[in-house]
């Protein structure tokens, strides 16, 4: 157990054993559910919003869409970069608490949010100022005015996203998911309520649906700010006096959050490459069948996404605390989960693709992509259930601060296994458009099984290193009795 009684009188209300912390102390398999099932919800939910974007938006046309889509893949740099941060943030702190060490855990928590600030600030200045000539450059072509002012609104409120992600990942890494489910599905009831509102009434167009995702990011922002810094009933105390930078820390949070802000940025980069590819072998209406079909296969797997949350934290503990068979089950049980949940999703998905595509082109400016769209959710789905191979494979090793294993599975994955198939299922076998979503599919299972493999591996290392340790500090013992 971890000593609250050593602490100052004035840090106690702080550092008291709340239900979080008792949560990721007790049995494994109870911890991952507790721990897993309110982030899956969040996730959903917050993924949810994603999509009733995309139906708000698809009324306004196809050109619309492909704005979004154009600067989806930058909204997502943003994601990446405030999630990986959160991640670092998260993995070194649940590492500090296995090992008993809140006052290692604070110092982590109070550098992210120094660091959260640092980034948010250099990443807003440079997308909001050069959003134009960035979309002229990368071919949104008549798309760019739309494109620039839906993305400049989404650049300028981006702090306020960096911020929601980081606390949203200290919340987790003390066992406290439930206040990250609540503001998570907060911020994303808001949003889905805002989106008709700013776009049509208040005619704001695409550039609406961009507002309405930065005030209800502003109002969760302020909620999150009152649990963390006001009303100070978490495990973690912010105490930001005398504050300096110190070396290890940094360093603690850098191996992981930045292999895991390059990680989820290889997958926006990968966005990018598939745009490029898709204007080369049809035009902006396959970037429009990407763009709504992407928002769905996103919701398809928020809830593998919660369940990742939960095993970055609960391997991180372990991991802290040297108990290497809870890291083991923690990965194992997390993917058959994954496995089973993730098919259901795909099942699902196949029978009902005609029927989601065609609530995504209800305007009669979209109605030409439905056929197209319906195709892409057929073939898409058929890589969701080795979805959980790869990305709760990542989640341990970002867990036990490993983030270069996961970086480098990721990029093989995004970056090279993606594209690649891609380009030569379109091309060079001729199959056009269809030969792109074949291609992701074909990409993201290779792998995905390839850091399922070496995942398994290095844990089996780990309980060989657990077994050899506890055989070096028997053997004294046997001897003495011997005597």
């Amino acid at each position: 157990m971890i000593d609250t009684e050593s602490d100052s009188e004035e840090a106690a209300p702080c550092s008291r054993t709340t239900s979080g912390m008792k949560t990721l102390l007790g049995d494994p398999k109870k911890a991952m559910i507790k721990l897993a099932l309110p982030m899956m919800l969040g996730m959903s939910i917050q993924t949810l919003y994603n999509l009733v974007d995309t139906f708000w938006v698809s009324g306004l046309g196809a050109d619309a869409l492909a704005a979004v889509g154009f600067v989806f893949p930058f909204f997502f740099v943003i994601i990446a970069l405030s999630n990986g941060l959160g991640i670092g943030a998260g993995s070194a702190i649940s590492r500090r608490l296995g090992s008993s060490d809140k006052k290692g855990a604070d110092n982590v928590a109070v550098h992210s949010m120094i660091l959260m600030i640092l980034l948010s600030a250099a990443f807003t200045l440079t997308l909001f100022t050069f959003a134009e000539q960035i979309f002229i450059m990368i071919g949104a072509g008549k798309t760019t005015a739309m494109a620039t002012s839906y993305g400049r609104v989404i650049f300028g409120g981006s702090i306020l996203l960096f911020f929601t992600n980081v606390a949203n990942a200290i919340l987790r890494s003390e066992g406290d998911t439930k206040r990250a489910m609540y503001a998570m599905v907060f911020g994303s009831v808001l949003n889905i309520v805002l989106d008709p509102i700013f776009i049509y009434p208040l005619n704001l167009g695409v550039a609406g649906a961009a507002w309405a995702t930065v005030v209800s990011m502003g109002i969760t922002a302020v909620i999150m700010s009152g649990w963390l810094f006001f009303k100070k009933d978490t495990y973690l105390s912010f105490d930001f006096k005398d504050f300096n930078f110190e070396k290890d820390i940094l360093r603690d949070i850098f191996r992981v959050g930045i292999p895991a802000s390059v990680q989820q940025t290889s997958m926006a980069l990968m966005m990018l490459v598939i745009n490029v590819i898709i204007i080369a072998v049809n035009n902006t209406d396959g970037v429009a069948v990407y763009t709504v079909g992407w928002r769905v296969v996103t919701i398809a797997i928020a809830p593998l996404i919660g369940i990742a949350t939960a095993v970055v934290t609960l391997s991180g503990f372990s991991y802290g605390e040297g108990s290497y068979d809870k890291v083991s089950f923690t990965h194992i049980y997390s993917m058959k989960a994954g496995l089973v949940v993730e098919t259901i999703i795909a099942i699902m998905t196949f029978a009902l693709a005609p029927q989601i595509a065609y609530v995504f082109t209800l305007s009669e400016s979209a109605s030409h992509i439905t056929n197209d769209l319906t195709v892409f959710l057929r073939i898409i789905c058929l890589f969701y259930p080795t979805v959980s191979l790869g990305l709760l494979s990542s989640s341990l090793f970002q867990g036990v601060g490993k983030g270069m294993n996961a970086l480098f599975a990721s990029i093989l994955r995004a970056l090279i296994f993606v594209p690649l198939f891609a380009f030569v299922l379109a091309f060079y076998l001729d199959m056009g458009l269809t030969g792109v979503w074949w291609g992701i599919v074909v990409g993201n299972i290779m792998g995905s099984l390839f850091i399922f493999g070496w995942a398994r591996l290095y844990v089996l290392k780990l309980l060989k290193s657990k077994t050899k340790m506890d055989s070096s500090h028997k053997f004294p013992e046997n001897e003495e009795l011997k005597v």
